[in-house]
């Protein structure tokens, strides 16, 4: 029997209405995926998610993370910088652990509908990246 494997979620609330459905999808969805939720970390926003990821990679009965959150496009390019710094630290936490990081971070770019539109997309994303990559 193949052993179950043990999955972090990383939960960003800021823009709560959209990421806590992407919160209660990714949790559905890795049980549905043969996975079992061992931590559920919330963050204020998704900047804090790699500090959030850091802390659960770290831990022994990890053995992969998924990160859900939300960053909608603004009046300027705040959404950009944020995602390029979220996406390096998420990265590089993977290679630094040698466990994966699904990541389930609408934006940047994204519109509050668009976002909207995509909870169930990205929650699975999250998910499914980070069982397939424990696979390797």
């Amino acid at each position: 029997m193949a052993k179950k494997l043990r999955l972090g979620i990383v939960w960003s609330e800021f823009n709560s209405e959209i990421t806590e459905p992407m919160l209660k999808e990714a949790i559905a969805h890795a049980k549905r995926r043969g996975a079992t939720v061992k931590a559920i970390v919330k963050v204020p926003g998704a900047y804090e998610t790699p500090f959030a990821a850091q802390k659960l990679l770290a831990r022994k009965d990890i053995d992969a993370v998924a990160v859900v959150g939300a960053v909608i496009k603004g009046e300027t390019k705040h959404d950009v910088a944020i995602m390029c710094g979220i996406t390096k630290g998420l990265i590089l936490l993977q290679l630094k652990y040698k466990k994966p990081v699904g990541l389930g971070i609408s934006g940047p770019g994204a519109t509050w509908k668009q976002a909207k539109a995509r909870i169930n997309d990205y929650a699975h994303r999250s998910v499914d990246a980070a069982i397939w990559m424990s696979k390797l």
